[in-house]
C-alpha cells in the first residue's frame, strides 16, 4: 500500500512562502505591490497584474486571486507616460491546495530598470543608482553655489 506524501518544497528563494492554509481546499496568489516614498508619482498610476495572461484587479498594496492548483506565470508592470510600461517583473508559482503564495512586486526607482517580483522581501531595483545620481546632483549643485559667490570664497 503506497503513502501518499505532500508534495516536497525545498526551502529556496525561487519558490515564495507558503501563507496559511485556506478551509476550502483551493489555492490562492497574493501579491503586495509597492513603490518607493521617493517614486510617490507612481501613485497616480494603478499597477497591472497578471496571471497566466489573465488580468486581475489591482491597486498599490496587498492584492489576492483564487487559482487552480498547479504552476503560474505572474506578470507585473506599470504603465507609465515614457516608456509607455515600467517596472516589467515575471515569476513562475506553484499553488498547493489550501495554501497562499505569498509574492512581493517592487516598482523601480528609475523608469528603465525592470521591477522585482519574487517571494517577501524583494529590494527596490535601482535603489544605489538613485543615490548615486542624487548625490553627484547634489555635489554639482553645491559647487554652483560656491561658484556664484565669487572667487575669494
Amino acid at each position: 500500500m503506497a503513502i501518499l506524501a505532500p508534495p516536497h518544497r525545498p526551502f529556496s528563494p525561487g519558490f515564495p512562502p507558503l501563507g496559511p492554509a485556506r478551509g476550502d481546499g483551493g489555492a490562492t496568489i497574493a501579491v503586495t505591490l509597492r513603490y518607493a516614498p521617493i517614486a510617490f508619482l507612481l501613485r497616480l498610476f494603478t499597477p497591472v497584474l497578471e496571471v497566466d495572461g489573465r488580468a486581475v484587479p489591482a491597486a498599490w498594496g496587498r492584492v489576492t486571486t483564487p487559482v487552480a492548483l498547479g504552476e503560474h506565470h505572474v506578470h507585473v508592470y506599470v504603465p507609465y507616460l515614457f516608456p509607455s510600461r515600467i517596472g516589467a517583473a515575471d515569476t513562475t508559482v506553484v499553488a498547493l491546495p489550501g495554501r497562499v503564495a505569498e509574492l512581493e512586486y517592487r516598482a523601480p526607482l528609475l523608469a528603465f530598470l525592470r521591477g522585482a517580483l519574487g517571494p517577501p522581501p524583494q529590494r527596490y531595483p535601482g535603489l544605489a543608482l538613485t543615490v548615486a545620481l542624487l548625490t553627484v546632483a547634489a555635489t554639482l549643485g553645491a559647487c554652483s553655489c560656491l561658484a556664484l559667490l565669487g572667487p575669494g570664497v
